[in-house]
């Protein structure tokens, strides 16, 4: 199947300096955020994001990995890179690249739920609104209709971002 370009790389780099902004603009008053990324391309995200807030926020912006098995993530555990202790009653921000079904976000979110916070949102390059679970992103990039057939592909690899439909 044929891959058309849907962002080059100066397009995701202005995607995420937005999100970016758009996160501060919502949160400015939050004396710590936490943007937990899952883990991939969702990290990687995260860690774009970590490093633009850190330079523009006056909050502590701490980066954290959500592990989770994609395929099976109710047969296996999910793991966050922090102790609850340390994320109860903070802002919490869960990334990913992609949300499609929203099966991984859905998950991601479930095990913050167990420890009281101070917020909880989520952030996406892209959103494909093809959801089987009752999960929205606060924060996106870009929204594409999409057949359930098409598959979108993000590379945030240095030298070599972009996102293409298939």
């Amino acid at each position: 199947m044929e891959k058309s370009l849907v962002l080059n790389a100066s397009q995701v780099n202005h995607k995420i300096t937005r999100l970016a902004h758009e996160i501060l603009e919502n949160n400015h008053r939050e004396e710590i955020i936490i943007l937990a990324g899952i883990d991939g391309q969702g990290y990687v995200l995260a860690e774009r994001l970590y490093h633009i807030l850190s330079s523009i926020a006056e909050s502590k912006i701490v980066l954290t990995k959500i592990t989770i098995d994609k395929d099976n993530p109710y047969e296996n555990e999910v793991h966050i890179g922090l102790d609850p202790s340390e994320y109860k009653d903070k802002c919490i921000i869960i990334v990913d690249d992609v949300l499609n079904s929203g099966k991984t976000m859905i998950y991601g979110i479930k095990t913050f739920l167990r420890t009281r916070l101070s917020s909880l949102k989520t952030v996406v390059l892209i959103n494909r609104n093809h959801k089987r679970f009752p999960v929205n992103a606060d924060y996106v990039g870009l929204s594409l209709a999409t057949t359930l057939q098409e598959h979108i592909e993000v590379s945030l690899e240095e030298n070599n971002e972009s996102v293409y439909l298939s």
